[in-house]
Formats: structure tokens, sequence, C-alpha cells
């Protein structure tokens, strides 16, 4: 059963902005350090990080929440299996809410272009996943 969906874009502009401006603080706030090597592995970072930036937001609101019940960004994580295809990962407060819940996995899809990435989260139980 589908417990929640969620869903974001992200201006590539602005994540390149925060970096810019932010640097290894706003990496390091926002994302775990395997989504960071990964993303600077890639030929266009920031496509990757706007994707996984979108990624986290899809998540919250797939909960229902948004940022209450003290959600971080790091308690979402975005990896790719060896096919490619991301998976949603989670821990601290959003692991713990999706077992009082009942979402037993969250479905994710990514996509971006030259100036927007996009999320698409859907939060289910063991019946869908």
């Amino acid at each position: 059963m589908i417990i929640g969906i969620g869903v974001d874009i992200v201006d590539l502009d602005r994540i390149q902005g925060m970096i810019d401006r932010h640097g290894k603080r706003f990496l390091g706030r926002t994302f775990t350090d395997e989504e960071i090597a990964y993303c600077l592995s890639r030929k266009l970072p920031t496509q990757h990080f706007a994707a996984r930036f979108a990624a986290k937001e899809a998540a919250f609101k797939a909960f229902g929440t948004g940022w209450r019940q003290g959600l971080g960004w790091k308690d979402v994580e975005v990896r790719v299996d060896q096919l490619g295809q991301p998976h949603i990962y989670l821990s601290g407060r959003a692991a713990a809410m999706a077992r009082d819940m009942g979402i037993t996995d969250m479905l994710v899809s990514l996509s971006h272009c030259t100036c927007h990435a996009i999320a698409h989260v859907v939060a289910c139980d063991q019946a869908d996943s």
C-alpha cells in the first residue's frame, strides 16, 4: 500500500550557488560522505547534488511532515546500486518515523537536465515494495 508520495524540483543554479558560497560546510550538512564522494566522481557534480537534494525534500513530503518531527538532511540518503538505480536509505529520525508509519521502502526516481533536477518518492509498506 502507498503510504505517501512526494515530489520536488530544484534549480541547479541554486545548488551551485550554495556550493560556491558555503562549500564543504553546505555539502557536509546536507549530504552523507558517500553521497558527496559519488557526486564528485561524476562529470557534472551539481546535477547529482541537486537530484539528491530534491530526493531528500521529496522524501520529507512523502512522510507527510515536511521538516517537522526533527528530520535532518542526512537522515535520508540516496545511493545507487551496481546498475545505477537510485535507492533511499533512512537513518536517525527518518528511520524511526518510517517504522512508526509502517513504511518499509521508499522508491525514488531522479532526473536532471542542464537547469533543473527532479525527484519523485513513493513511501510504501511491505506489500508494495
